[in-house]
């Protein structure tokens, strides 16, 4: 009987983790199409009323097999995205892409993605890249790697990251698949120092230990983003 008792408590404790664990699967519906118009605000895109959807929805004329320019940016680099803002059938699906275009020595600057793991494949030319760990009791650990046409690299999710095209005469291509709709970018340097309002002097040079002056010429530099 005691056996048994317990059989049943310990089924019962199960139950309840189960529970507690538990979450909807996502999605739970054959599409939820972002309706851009809804009034309403929730963590995600209201969806479109599923009889007003069509093939439209899912598709976008994104020209990903054209070079994109690379001339106008400071750090040599233009991504294209493709999240749920452009493309509304993306909604909920949790997933996205970007065409990247590197200028011979041209980088995709250190970001990062707050909500998103990305898978990169080079399809021209060479990249130099890299990601660097969280804070652990060694420091900030970073892996890195010399890519060719073809390869593929991991970028964990959140994890600060860069692309480097070492090549001085070619450009080099990649296309990034994302694990978010809506993956989101921090640039580090424009949001240390490009930030509106800026953040005070007096903490960056505590942070990063240099004088004053060197926070207020880097703060005065125009930080542009490379995505479009």
């Amino acid at each position: 009987m005691a056996a048994a008792s317990y059989f049943l408590f310990a089924a019962f404790l199960a139950l309840l983790a189960s529970h507690a664990i538990a979450s909807d699967p996502s999605p739970l519906q054959d599409f939820c199409v972002a309706d851009m118009h809804s009034p309403v605000r929730v963590n995600g895109f209201v969806c479109k009323d599923p009889m007003a959807v069509n093939a439209e929805d899912f598709f976008m004329a994104a020209n990903l097999d054209k070079p994109r320019d690379t001339k106008m940016s400071k750090v040599g680099s233009n991504v294209t995205l493709v999240n749920v803002m452009k493309l509304p059938g993306l909604n909920t699906l949790g997933i996205s892409l970007a065409r990247i275009d590197y200028a011979p020595l041209g980088e995709n600057p250190p970001h990062t993605h707050p909500r998103a793991t990305e898978i990169l494949t080079v399809l021209e030319g060479t990249l130099y890249v890299g990601f660097v760990t969280s804070n652990t009791d060694n420091g900030n650990k970073l892996f890195t790697k010399v890519l060719n046409k073809g390869d593929v690299f991991v970028f964990p999710e959140g994890l600060i990251h860069f692309q480097f095209n070492p090549v001085h005469d070619k450009p080099a291509v990649a296309l990034a698949a994302l694990s978010s709709q809506n993956p989101g970018v921090i640039t580090i340097a424009n949001a240390v120092f490009g930030s509106k309002p800026p953040i005070s002097d007096d903490v960056l040079a505590k942070a990063f230990q240099v004088q004053k002056g060197t926070i207020d010429w880097l703060q005065a530099q125009f930080w542009e983003n490379n995505h479009y």
